[in-house]
């Protein structure tokens, strides 16, 4: 029996590579929620894909989109509302019978008293929890998506990558991994009450980051670390607000100190497939790099 699976944030780094192996599956269909419709257009190509516009102001956009959705992949934007705005559908999955949510949250959101960001989606957790929907919790470490998404540019027309973040290891994941063990955990039997702490295969520090990106791209690549408070004014000149700022910064400061996890293999306990590296993950996205 075909079951309808929302995919909230479809266009987003780990959305859009959910949404794709979703549509792969006979026996589900994939409904991408999308803050607009002009950036879903890329998602219509997919096979058996229902693109719905969900505006969080808007109940009755809310409303359309969990109609009749049977589970939902959540993810919420990094903003400064994200914790009311998760709530918000909660909220509706709830009212739409919604019977199982998959959220995708963040490593350390369990630990107490934790960083801000790691409060934020403890908040969302816990309202999952009291909401009475079976739940399932995907705890990532930092995507190796952000090297390409925040210093491509820098890598490209300097040949440095600007990093606050010392010697500190940090054991990285591929965003496709992460949506792998997302349709498992979607898909699958007895996930229901879990969460998993999902890493990649290794801990790096940024100048093996640079140094990987010198010998995929063939030029070389130099780390660059930046201090605090020099980090904090290049944010302030980008007119980055003041409370990403600071959750940024508060997370670099635990990455710097090493204290960002320990590589894991619940990866390949969950999907049967060992996490790329970071090497395999710079092999396929080099163009973005050159």
């Amino acid at each position: 029996m075909q079951q309808t699976i929302l995919v909230t944030g479809a266009t987003g780094t780990v959305g859009r590579e959910v949404v794709k192996l979703l549509a792969m599956l006979d026996d589900v269909r994939v409904r991408a929620g999308v803050h607009s419709l002009i950036k879903g257009e890329n998602l219509r190509r997919l096979p058996d894909v229902e693109i719905v516009e969900m505006e969080f102001t808007d109940p009755d956009s809310l409303h359309a989109a969990f109609t009749h959705a049977d589970k939902v992949f959540l993810i919420t934007p990094f903003t400064d509302g994200q914790v009311e705005m998760a709530k918000k559908l909660v909220d509706e999955a709830k009212r739409t019978g919604v019977k199982h949510i998959v959220k995708l949250s963040a490593m350390g959101a369990n630990a107490e008293p934790g960083i801000q960001l790691g409060r934020w989606h403890r908040e969302i957790e816990d309202y999952i929890k009291d909401s009475g929907i079976a739940y399932t919790f995907l705890r990532p470490s930092s995507f190796m998506q952000n090297i390409e998404n925040y210093n491509a540019h820098s890598i490209k027309q300097e040949g440095k990558l600007y990093m606050p973040a010392g010697d500190g290891k940090v054991p990285y994941i591929d965003a496709r991994d992460i949506a792998m063990a997302a349709v498992e955990t979607l898909t699958g039997e007895g996930h229901e009450g879990k969460a998993y702490d999902l890493t990649g295969p290794e801990a790096i520090t940024a100048n093996q980051i640079a140094e990987t990106l010198s010998a995929v791209t063939g030029k070389p690549v130099t780390f660059v670390d930046v201090p605090e408070e020099a980090a904090r004014q290049a944010m302030q000149q980008q007119q980055i607000p003041d409370w990403m700022t600071n959750a940024l910064l508060e997370l670099s400061g635990v990455q710097r100190a090493g204290h960002a996890g320990q590589p894991n293999n619940e990866v390949e306990k969950l999907t049967g497939c060992k996490p790329r590296t970071f090497e395999e993950y710079a092999q396929d996205y080099k163009e973005c790099f050159v």
